[in-house]
């Protein structure tokens, strides 16, 4: 029998094999011609998996990882904590990651991966909700207006493989603030 609902659940140590391999397609499908093809075939999903190893048994529990799973499967990842300010953090809440296995796209996983995140930094007390999104990225800033984000003004250099490719700040104030 087949399940169709999404499970939210927080991410373990032996969930990193995956999501190395759901954030690594999610690179290669989501920002080709926006960032070098040269550095999107050059990922190698065991050094990410060991970096999300790394990552996650140094977690101070101030991050939140979660997975999304269909019929057992995780089929998709968001990671969220304290807006980075440079070094510093702020009071606000930040999305740093969410991504969903290419071959699931617009199944309703990254909504529902963007509403627990959101409903737990709300449930923390944060006011506001931030996240960075590449510039150019037509397709991932829809979900971000469609889920209450809009852009608000700022806006960072990132540099890959020596290409530009601008960032803008994405900010939604959170219930209760």
């Amino acid at each position: 029998m087949n399940d169709d609902r999404i499970r939210i659940r927080p991410m373990t140590l032996a969930d990193c094999d995956r999501v190395a391999e759901i954030r690594i397609g999610g690179w290669r499908s989501a920002y080709r011609g926006l960032i070098p093809q040269s550095y999107l075939d050059a990922l190698d999903v065991a050094e990410e998996a060991e970096r999300r190893r790394t990552h996650f048994s140094r977690a101070d529990g101030s991050v939140v990882n979660l997975v999304a799973e269909r019929d057992g499967e995780i089929v998709g990842w968001a990671c969220h904590g304290p807006y980075r300010d440079g070094e510093v953090r702020t009071g606000d809440a930040e999305l740093y990651a969410i991504y969903v296995d290419p071959g699931r796209y617009g199944g309703g996983i990254g909504d529902a991966l963007l509403q627990e995140s959101v409903l737990r930094c709300t449930a923390a007390g944060h006011a506001r909700m931030l996240l960075w999104v590449l510039k150019d990225n037509a397709g991932a800033r829809r979900f971000y207006e469609r889920a209450g984000f809009a852009a608000d003004g700022a806006e960072e250099p990132f540099e890959v493989d020596g290409v530009g490719v601008p960032e803008v700040r994405y900010a939604r104030e959170l219930p209760g603030a």
